[in-house]
């Protein structure tokens, strides 16, 4: 299974958010990449996000986005000689 440009996309706008603080979402701009816009669209859709350009994560969204931290920290790890 490959990753579409449009899956990369909504990995994208996941990684924006933060963890660190249930209280802080994102906001995708209107003048953002026409892709950002339309994978934050997405994420609505699917019900990882409570709002069409971003806002607050949902209790699946906070889901996506810890698989999403913990993948890009296995493939940022030095590599074993």
């Amino acid at each position: 299974m490959s990753f579409s440009p449009e899956l990369i996309a909504e990995l994208e706008v996941l990684a924006l958010f933060n963890l660190d603080s249930s209280q802080e979402g994102i906001k995708i701009h209107n003048t953002a990449s026409p892709t950002l816009i339309a994978a934050a669209q997405r994420l609505h859709e699917k019900g990882l996000t409570d709002q069409p350009d971003g806002g607050y994560l949902t209790s699946l969204g906070h889901d996506a986005v810890e698989s999403v931290q913990l993948l890009q920290n296995i493939l940022r790890a030095p590599q074993p000689a």
